[in-house]
This record gives C-alpha cells, structure tokens and sequence, in this order.
C-alpha cells in the first residue's frame, strides 16, 4: 500500500504527463514523437543527489537498445552506446556521503537515429569533473571508482608493471576518506565490466597501456611526500615514487624532481627559477595530480565519442539525455558544490518556463479561455538565484586576476559589500543573532529553490584559479605518453594569456548548453530520494514532501487543476469510449468532434468539466476521466462477456458436432470389433473344451497328440498348485494328492522336498545346538519309555549347568582346582541312617563327582569307584549313586533328590562314558549304607508328593501318577 507521499508523487506525475507513467513511457513517448514528427527531443533528468538519475539514465539507454529497429551491422553502435556508460562511470563517479554511484560530471548525450528510427552514433558533452576529488575526500567518501577497480581487479602482471599493490589504504589518494573498502560496491566484478568495454569501445592495447599508467602516476604523485630544508624550501628525500612517475609518464625523473620543488618565473628578457615551500610544493604536486586526470577525462569522452560518430551525412534525428549532477547540501559545501547547485537553478528555471510556456501555448492553439494562476514564485526566485550566481562568480573571476593579494577572506568581504543587501545572501556579519550562530566567518549562504546552503569560501579563489606551474606544463607537454601528448599541447606554452577561470569555462558551458535545450523537444523526468539512510522500501514522507515542494511539481499540479488536468485529440478519444454510446458504437461516420460531443451529452458531462478545442477534449477533473475510465472498463467487460459467449458457444457447437460424428462412427467400428472379438473367442473356447474332453478320454493312454496338451495342463497345473502346499518343516508329513499319471513324479518330489529340508534343517543346527541333541539323544536311549515325565523333560533344552560359578563356594574351588567343573546343580541328599534332608551341591567333572555342602566337600565320588545310577519309574527326581563297597573311602551310597533328574544323569552318563550304569526301578531298591548294612527305598503314587521315613525306617518316596493325555 503506498504512502501519503508516494501517492501525492505520482497524482503529481500523471498530472503532468497524462501518457508518461514509468521512465520507459517517457523514452517511447519522445522515440514515437521523434520518428512520426522528425523533431530533436531530449529528456531531462533530476533530483537530489542519489535520487536516482544516473540508474533512470541507464534504464533510457536499455530500453531505447532493446526497442529500436536494430540491423547487424549497426550492433556495435549499439553495444558502443550501452557500454559508454559504465567506463564513464568509473572514471567519473564515487562514493559520496549521499550516494554510493554518485555522478561527479555532468553528462549530455545525444543519441542519433537515421530515418528508420534505429540508433545510428552518438556525442557525449560532459561539464565540470570534480577533480578536487582527486587529491582530497572528505570522511566516508571515496576517490573515483576506477582507482579501487584497477587494484582490485587488475592482473597481477599489470598491477607488476605499474608498480602498485593492491592495498588502497598504501595510497594517500585513497585513504583519505577511510571507506576504500565499502560492501556495496563490488570493485572487482566493476572492473571486469570495465575491461569488456574498453574493448568494444574501441580502446587499442597502447590507449590502455598509456591510460593504466597516468591512473598509476597519480596515486605514485600522491605517495611523494616533502620535507623543508634548513632554508626553509622543500625537498623529496625518498625519489622512489618519483621513479615511477617519470618511467609512467614518460619523462626524465631529474627534471620532475625540479618541477615539483621549484618554479620558473618568466621575465621580458630571462626566466628565474625559484625553490617552493613546503605548502607550495603540496598545492604544485596536487595541481599536477588534478590536471592530468581532469584532462585524461576530456580526452576519454573524446575517445568514445569518437568509437560512436557515424560517418553517414544524412540528417539524423537525435533525443538528447541530461545526466546531470543533482543538488547538492553537504556538512562542507564547497566551490563544487556551488557550481552544480547553481547548474540546477537553471535547469529547474528551464523546466519551470518549457512547461508553463507550453501549458499556455497548447489552450492559446485549441482557442480555450484561460486565465493562468499565480504561479511564478518559484521562477521568480530562480532568476533572482541565477543573477546572484552571475554576481558571484564575477567577483570571484575579479578576485582572482586583480593585482595584489587576493585571499578567501577578501573574497568574502567583497561579498558582503556586493550583494550583502540581497534579501537571499547571508553571511555571519550581515545575519540576525540567531542566524549568525550557524554561519562561520569564512562562510555565506544563499536561498536556493530547494532550501537554504551554506558554502565555505576556504579554497574557492584556489579550485577557480586551477592554475599549474609553467614548469610542471613543460614536464607534461615533454611527456612521452601519448594520451598526455594530446592533453597537454606546446601550443598552450606559446599562449601567454591567462586561462579562464573554472567559474567562467562553466557558466559558458552551461549556457550553451540551455541552448541545445532549447532548441529541442522536452520531456522531464523527477527523481525522488525516499530517504537519507540509502535504504531499500524505506519511505520519508517529510523528505518527499520537501523534494516535491521545491522542484515545483505542487506549481504544476495547481496549473493543470487551474486548467485542464487532461487532454486528447478527439480522434483518440472516441476510438476508446465509443463503446459508451450506442450512437458511436460501433461506428461513428461523421466528423470526430461531433461524436465526442454526441458521446460526453450521452455520459452525462456537466458544462463546467469539460470543453471543446479545434482539435482535442479538455477535461478540467481527474475524477471525471477517471469515472469515464471506470463506465469504459465496466463496459468492456460487458462487451468482452458477450463476444465471448458468443464466440465460445459457436466454437462449441463446431466442436459438439464433430464430436458426435466422431463418436457415432467410433461406436459403430467398436461395436463391431467387440462382435468379431467375441465370436473368435467363442470359435476358441470350443475348441479348447473339446481338445480337453478328447484328452481326458485319452488321459491313460501312452502321450500322443490326442492327451498332449491335456497332459501338459494337466502337469502344470498341479505343479503350480503344489508350491502353495510344500511343506515347511521336516515334521510336517502333509502332501498335495497328485492325479494318477503324476503319482510317480509325485513320490519324488516329495522325497528332494525332505531331503532339501532335512539338509536346510542340518545345515541350520549350531555345534552348541547339536551338542545338546546328543545329550537329549543319550536321555532318550536311557529313559524313553521307562520313567514317568520323560515327554515332558524332552522339551525343556539341557543347560550347560545349573549353577554359576559364583555361586560355588571360593575354598570348594581351591580344593578342585585341577579339575574343571563340567556342571553343576542344586539337590537335596538323604542322610543314609535318619534319612534327613539337607541342601547340597551336586558337581561333576572330568573325573569325579561331588556332593558339596557350602565350603566342604562331603563325598567325592570317582568315576572308576561308581558302580551304578539308580532311580525310579516313577516321575520322583531321587536318584541313588552306587558306589563299590570294597572301596575304603565311600561312605556308602548317596541318596539325591534333583529337580533337574534326567538332566543331570545324563551328564553324569556322557562324563562316565559307560551308558550301563543307569538302573530305572519299580517299587523300591535297595541301597548301601556301610559294610554289612543296607537300606531300602520304596516308591508308590499318591494325591500329593511325599518324601518320609516309615515305621518300618525304610524312605518312602510317594509321587503323583501323571495322566495320560
């Protein structure tokens, strides 16, 4: 949503150009009146400085290359006319505190079309180069562009030859301001444009040669530094810049170090040659600086004017652009700054007297009364300005070349006794007690149209003067580069007048070029700076107001209200609206003045906003255009609905019928695909059904063409429907019924299926795996059908031991440590006369097995000394271990009871290595208790397990009968 300010800026745009509403609408317009009317036009561009002029320049030139007519062999023109531009800009622009691109020159180029309308050549003027920029920046400015460019981007060869490092802080020249390096401005991608169009510019390899090292000299010149001798005149200790300045230029270093210390004073008969000061061989060594660089810059846009002359004779047709340096207000405003803000007083006095002049001119020709408002303080106030300029730069030129010493102080003095009474000039002497407290002693202020500037006089008799020792213009008129050869002619030796000052040359310049102006068609292009800050979309609605206040849009904005805010040929204006009358739609046969008239009575247009001239419609209103603009477009769109519709249904028709016939043709051509497909696939179906049935038939019989294929279908089928009932597993026995003919293909399937998952089974099992499947084979062979619970126990997985080794006492260990534990597991052992039950630990290892109570081992029982295991049939967990009574060092049998029971007599079994020494029991068995005495165990079946001493002191082992499922 734009702002207040933004929206009083383009109602003021369009109120001054109805058909201009964007720079490129400006640029077509003057081409169009330039090919149709054959006349000069120029397009005047303006603003502060960093409004944007030299970017609205840029877009002109863009689109004037990208519309025109163009032919091959005018290209290069073309590419010459774009490519001007940014070497102009390198040399002739830089970093201002305003603006980072800021134009220090002005610049009018006249752009030529032949009779066609393309661009054909071109001549580029510029005005007043600031040099003093060349030796001096004030803080967070830059030198010219190029400078940082040549370091930045240059080859490290060329950097080489010209004797320069890429640092801009070594060089007094480019430090001044403290911003060489300035994060919008890209210096090395800058130079690379540069170099590119240098080339299609035309610039010879010598042209550059010579160009880079003038650029080269004039940092070198601003790396000599001075130093007063005990005479008190100056010297160069170090001549190592001097060096390099003489081999760039060209010139003998002795008679430069001369030139620059000392000064040739001419005589009617003889020439002295004094030694400079200190401060004078500065002011020599910059006037040598800002001399070969001012007049580097003329002969450069010589150069190019030269690369874009054209040699045709014909008459041309141009459009004049004017880029030119935009009113200035500094902290420091200086001599620069009062030359380019009095060129914008007269620019801004042109436009106001072009406009206002053509305003009243335009209703003379049309015969419309008007009687125009008061509108001339602003023109007023820009002769007065004007005259003022005049009045100072005349003092200033007299100041100059009168005999005596002429200082900035006496300047100002003269000053205040020549136009102190102007109600416009002030200074700190002739101001008011407030005013005087914001102007110094050396400074003066003038009222501007855009506001009030205040100008330092220090330097203004210096930078008009520009003078440059005769001797310093001998050393560069001897110069053996050739672009200074140009500059610097001998002939200026041989004159010996005084040279125009500064003010003079720019005063002259300025008023021919008002004439160039004046002699063509104008067209004006105001730049607004949205704020100070040089930020993107940020908006100052009192920066605005101001700018449009003094660059005298309001002024124009109250003639056009005063006046007629639009206006058109009646040929034009009927064309458009005719549609809102249905007497002019949709064809008017008589004069156009009669059908405007019939069309705005039709409207309804009251006398008071409108009136009729010879050739055009005068609307006094916007709002009246602009409700006219609002029936047309409502109107349109009603026209636009119905030739749409219209349009649309016959295209629909059309289409609708063509469909139909596409689609009935396509039915009857589907219909009888679909009638033939299903006849051949009826014709097949018998066919195949009676192969099948004569197949069947035939099935038993040996293969021949008549089962063939049955057969076949037959196989197939079956074998696709076998792999959905493979089985998964060895376990599973189920099998797909083969039919009869396949029985014997059948059985071996069915044997590679077992074989393949009995190998797949094999080949899965780990070593540990397998181990406990030949344990669980030896508890089968010792137990399958013999004690109750072996179906059970065959599910459960052996462990490899059922108690931890930290769960085993650390003396128990000590005691068998020669032996390694093979497994162990919690029991509980009967004592052999009371047959009490106590907690132990039953271990077996290589070689022996042991009954353990917490540190003690109470009976070690050798494998070679076990005579036999015995248990029950019953699904009890007591075991009997056996031992040989003959052996002194048993103490009998030991009586176990273990929940793990055919777990741990099969490893007792597999670590024995004897698979004989199991007994399975019924009833009771008997056991040894010591020599001579034996005791016995009876078991039997109950509703609860038991385990007890009966009266008869036998161990009754009492065990639920398990069911049978």
């Amino acid at each position: 949503m734009p702002t207040p300010a933004n929206r009083l800026f383009w109602t003021i745009f369009e109120s001054v150009s109805a058909r201009t509403s964007s720079i490129y609408a400006i640029a077509d317009n003057a081409y169009r009146m330039m090919c149709s009317e054959l006349t000069n036009h120029f397009i005047l561009i303006s603003g502060e400085s960093g409004a944007g002029k030299t970017e609205a320049s840029k877009k002109i030139l863009q689109y004037f290359a990208m519309t025109c007519p163009m032919t091959e062999s005018l290209q290069i023109a073309r590419d010459r006319l774009l490519l001007s531009n940014p070497v102009l800009e390198a040399f002739g622009n830089a970093k201002t505190l305003r603006n980072d691109n800021s134009s220090r020159f002005g610049k009018y180029m006249d752009i030529q079309f032949d009779h066609k309308g393309i661009p054909v050549g071109g001549h580029i003027i510029s005005y007043l180069i600031e040099k003093s920029r060349v030796v001096y920046q004030n803080q967070g400015e830059r030198n010219f562009h190029i400078f940082y460019q040549l370091l930045e981007g240059g080859e490290e060869e060329l950097l080489a030859y010209l004797g320069l490092e890429r640092d801009p802080q070594l060089y007094k020249y480019l430090s001044q301001g403290h911003c060489a390096k300035e994060s919008s401005v890209n210096d090395k991608n800058d130079w690379k444009t540069v170099s590119s169009a240098f080339s299609v510019i035309d610039f010879t390899e010598d042209d550059l040669e010579n160009l880079f090292g003038i650029l080269a000299s004039v940092l070198h010149l601003g790396n000599v530094c001075f130093e007063e001798n005990h005479q008190g005149c100056a010297t160069i200790p170090d001549t190592h810049e001097i060096k390099w300045i003489a081999k760039l230029l060209g010139v003998h270093p002795s008679i430069l170090l001369e030139a620059l210390t000392h000064r040739k004073i001419e005589a009617k008969t003889e020439e002295v040659i004094c030694p400079l000061t200190l401060e004078l061989s500065v002011y020599a060594r910059d006037a040598m600086a800002k001399a070969i660089y001012g007049r580097t810059f003329t002969w450069l846009v010589n150069k190019i004017n030269s690369s874009l002359v054209n040699k045709d004779f014909t008459k041309k047709t141009v459009i004049g652009l004017l880029d030119i340096y935009g009113f200035e207000v500094f902290d420091k405003n200086g001599f620069e700054q009062f030359c380019i803000n009095y060129c914008n007083e007269k620019l801004q006095q042109l436009l106001i007297e072009r406009t206002l002049k053509a305003e009243q001119a335009e209703y003379e020709m049309e015969g419309i009364e008007w009687e125009p408002i008061q509108y001339f303080n602003n023109k007023i106030i820009c002769d007065l300005v004007d005259e003022r300029h005049k009045g100072i730069i005349s003092i200033l030129d007299e100041e100059c070349i009168r005999p005596g010493p002429a200082t900035d102080l006496s300047f100002l003095e003269k000053l205040e006794e020549k136009v102190g009474q102007h109600a416009h000039f002030q200074t700190r002497k002739l101001a008011g007690p407030k005013g005087r407290k914001r102007i110094g002693w050396m400074e003066f202020r003038l009222s501007h149209y855009a506001g009030e500037v205040t100008y330092c006089t220090k330097g203004f008799l210096e930078k008009n003067n520009d003078l440059l020792y005769r001797h310093l213009k001998e050393v560069l008129c001897s110069s053996k580069n050739r672009i200074l050869k140009e500059c610097f002619l001998v002939a200026e030796l041989e004159n010996r007048r005084r040279p125009p000052t500064v003010g003079t040359q720019f005063k002259n310049s300025l008023s021919s070029l008002l004439e160039i102006l004046i002699s063509k068609e104008p067209s004006y292009i105001r730049c607004i700076k949205p704020n100070e800050r040089k930020e993107p979309s940020k908006f100052d609605d009192l920066l605005i107001r101001h700018q449009i206040k003094y660059l005298g849009l309001m002024e124009h904005l109250r003639v056009r209200r005063a006046g007629f805010a639009h206006r058109r040929k009646y040929e034009h204006f009927l064309q458009r609206y005719k549609s809102l009358c249905p007497d002019t739609w949709p064809h008017w046969h008589g004069p156009p003045a009669e059908g405007v008239e019939r069309l705005i009575q039709y409207i309804g247009y009251t006398p008071e906003e409108y009136k009729l001239g010879r050739t055009k419609i005068f609307i006094r209103f916007p709002r009246t255009l602009f409700a006219t603009e609002d029936a047309f477009e409502f109107s349109k769109h009603q026209l636009v609905a119905r030739i749409q519709a219209t349009y649309k249904a016959c295209l629909e028709r059309r289409v609708y019928v063509r469909k139909r016939h596409a689609a009935i043709t396509l039915e009857a051509h589907w219909r009888g695909a679909l009638a033939r497909k299903l006849a051949k696939r009826r014709k097949w179906a018998v066919w195949t059904v009676r192969k099948f049935i004569k197949g069947f038939i035939n099935r038993n019989k040996p293969l021949c063409p008549d089962n063939e294929e049955f057969i076949v279908f037959v196989r197939k089928n079956y074998i696709l429907n076998l792999r959905y009932h493979v089985p998964k597993n060895v376990l599973d026995k189920s099998w797909l019924r083969p039919p009869g003919i396949l029985e014997n293909a059948s059985d071996l399937l069915r044997k590679m299926c077992t074989r393949n998952l009995v190998r797949k089974y094999c080949r899965g099992i780990t070593a540990e795996r397998k181990a406990l499947m030949q344990q669980k084979v030896v508890t089968s062979e010792l137990f399958r059908g013999k004690k109750e619970g072996y179906a059970e126990a065959l599910n459960q997985p052996f462990a490899n031991s059922r108690i931890d080794e930290g769960d085993i006492n650390p003396k128990v260990l000590q005691l068998i440590s020669s032996e390694k534990i093979q497994y162990g597991v919690p029991v509980i052992k009967y004592d052999r006369k009371g047959f009490r039950a106590r907690e132990r630990q039953f271990l077996l290892t290589q070689k022996a097995a042991y009954v353990v109570e917490l540190a003690k081992i109470k009976q070690k029982i050798a494998y070679s000394a076990l005579k036999g295991v015995s248990t029950s049939s019953l699904s009890d967990g007591i075991l009997v271990i056996h031992v040989s009574p003959e052996d002194s060092k048993q103490k009998g049998d030991a009586v176990l009871q273990c929940e793990h029971i055919f777990e741990a007599i099969t490893k007792l079994v597999m670590l024995v290595k004897r698979g004989n020494i199991v007994n399975v029991v019924q009833g009771s068995l008997r056991f040894y208790i010591s020599p001579g005495k034996e005791g016995t165990i009876v078991f039997d079946t109950g509703p609860e397990e038991q385990i007890y001493k009966d009266k008869n002191g036998q161990l009754t082992v009492v065990s639920v009968r398990a069911t049978s499922s």
